[in-house]
């Protein structure tokens, strides 16, 4: 029976890897690769997704096509058993569990995201891991730019007009670029917004952006993101965050309903689940790509820790999380692999990165390659030459640079297909002062508080008299909403730093009629005002 080579995540690493196997091995062995999406995402057009510069569908290319020969298996992981040698996933519309034997396995599942540490983040920052975090993006912006346009109150037009970027490694400098040069070239089909009512700014903790690059294409860069109206914050970083406002360590309180964090990387679950030797949140392997520990385990990529030499210890001794290596580890972990089944010795990874580049937005870049450092426009024709040459496919090279070129020629769209909604279910984070909703506004949601406190403000409509109401953990309020309600009747104030839990209407009356201690517990309050009781959700 011919080896069976299972590969684990779809991405840089894994899809180079299993193109890889396929090309050194053949038919000899079967190769599978198993990833929760059936396509490939371009990481590094993230950002140019978020600002429109490109669709959706030309950063993504389809799995199965770039793997002929390679059986893909669109799937959830679910558990790996390294005794047995078995891969647990759920697959289908059903979502049966399955056992898949290996007797080699390559995990290449990247990080998450992990920003729980910082109150308020998790629940209110948008993120740019993914192709939908890049369209939420892109809506979310679009939709800032439509509230001002109509809004008559100067601090939600503060708040909409001010777009805050956490983090200013590569990811963020190319998104808060990118996302400015979105807003400006948008700003003249909304003729209410003046270009000095904007403010876009970078969050960074380190006292210098693109610490990965030189000092000197960092200073570049910063003096163009400055000179291009995106305000540095350096040596600073965040306390807290609400859906309105950014708290930072230096005690600065940012009016701001656009956050997006590119920090915050953190092993994802699965990864965790599977008790392999780790150092630093990542995979630890020898210089082989091989887990400790274990023969034939191999893991590449972002997830993995990779010495690039013996007795690696400072950061600069392991290979950085970028593209570049993992399409080179890719090859490596092919080679290996093809010398393991065939009873040779393998060998260890070594490459030396060929450089760095970087784009900035308003045709502008850094970049040093083997040594030269360019900054500017040939920088960033550099930037887009190299990302257009990774690209997989011709089709799909061809597509993005009509693209670019569209995009040079003409105006910014700025249609929203969609304003993404909130999730039905969520939390939220309020500082203590923070207004939760006023009388008077749409009801939008029902609250249990889960720490903290809340005042609720009530005017008698007859005698007008206000009654005052302290609500705290296990407490809740905004059931109007499920009684039918559009507008509140009462204000609503975090007395101290609060953390609630809102759902919607539906969701509230499918949990009613879903689970008797839920509907129990609500019934004498929704009796006392003459609700029907049980509700349907339909």
């Amino acid at each position: 029976m011919a080896d069976r080579i299972v590969v684990l995540g779809g991405g840089f690493g894994g899809m180079y890897a299993a193109r890889a196997l396929r090309k050194r091995l053949g038919k000899s062995v079967r190769v599978e690769l198993i990833n929760a999406d059936n396509y490939f995402v371009f990481q590094p057009l993230l950002p140019e997704v978020g600002a429109g510069s490109i669709t959706p569908g030309h950063a993504v290319s389809p799995l199965r096509f770039l793997l002929r020969g390679v059986f893909v298996r669109k799937a959830q992981i679910d558990s790996v058993d390294f005794e047995r040698r078995i891969v647990t996933v759920f697959q289908g519309i059903q979502r049966r569990p399955t056992e898949l034997r290996y007797d080699h396995l390559v995990i290449a599942l990247g990080q998450g995201v992990d920003l729980s540490r910082t109150p308020g983040l998790e629940e209110h920052a948008l993120k740019m891991k993914t192709l939908e975090d890049a369209r939420r993006l892109r809506e979310h912006v679009i939709e800032q730019l439509e509230h001002a346009q109509v809004s008559q109150v100067p601090e939600t037009k503060r708040g909409a007009l001010t777009f805050t970027v956490i983090g200013g490694g590569f990811s963020g400098v190319e998104t808060v670029g990118e996302m400015k040069e979105l807003i400006d070239r948008s700003l003249k089909f909304y003729p209410r917004i003046d270009p000095s009512e904007v403010r876009v700014q970078l969050v960074e903790f380190a006292p210098r952006i693109l610490n990965e690059m030189p000092e000197r294409l960092a200073r570049y860069a910063a003096d163009h993101l400055t000179r291009h109206g995106v305000e540095l914050k350096l040596n600073t970083g965040v306390a807290s965050a609400t859906g309105t406002q950014l708290v930072t360590t230096t005690g600065e309180v940012i009016d701001t309903r656009t956050i997006v964090a590119t920090i915050g990387n953190a092993p994802l679950p699965v990864v965790a689940r599977m008790g392999l030797p780790s150092q630093h949140g990542r995979i630890a392997v020898d210089r082989a790509l091989r887990v400790r520990g274990h023969q034939n385990v191999w893991a590449l990529g972002d997830c993995a820790l990779i010495p690039l030499k013996e007795g690696a210890e400072a950061r600069g001794d392991f290979a950085p999380p970028t593209a570049q290596f993992a399409v080179r580890e890719a090859k490596r972990i092919a080679r290996n692999i093809a010398a393991a089944v065939r009873g040779k010795p393998v060998q260890p990874f070594a490459y030396r990165s060929r450089g760095s580049l970087a784009s900035l937005g308003a045709h502008r870049g850094v970049a040093e390659v083997f040594g030269l450092q360019l900054t500017g426009f040939p920088a960033w024709v550099l930037w887009r030459s190299y990302y257009l040459a990774l690209l997989p496919g011709m089709g799909t090279r061809i597509k993005v640079m009509v693209n670019w070129t569209l995009d040079m020629l003409g105006a910014r769209s700025v249609v929203q297909l969609r304003a993404l909604p909130r999730p039905p279910m969520r939390y939220a984070h309020f500082r203590e002062g923070d207004i939760v909703y006023e009388a008077g506004h749409r009801s939008d949601g029902f609250y249990s508080v889960i720490s903290g406190a809340v005042e609720m403000e009530r005017k008698d409509p007859v005698t007008g008299e206000t009654h005052l109401r302290r609500i705290g953990p296990g407490g809740h309020f905004g059931e109007r909403l499920i009684l039918g309600a559009t507008r509140r009747k009462t204000t609503v104030r975090a007395v101290e730093d609060t953390r609630v839990l809102v759902l919607n209407r539906e969701e509230f009356l499918m949990l009613a009629e879903g689970f008797p201690a839920f509907r129990e517990y609500f019934r004498p309050y929704m009796e006392a005002r003459g609700a029907e009781w049980p509700p349907k959700a339909g």
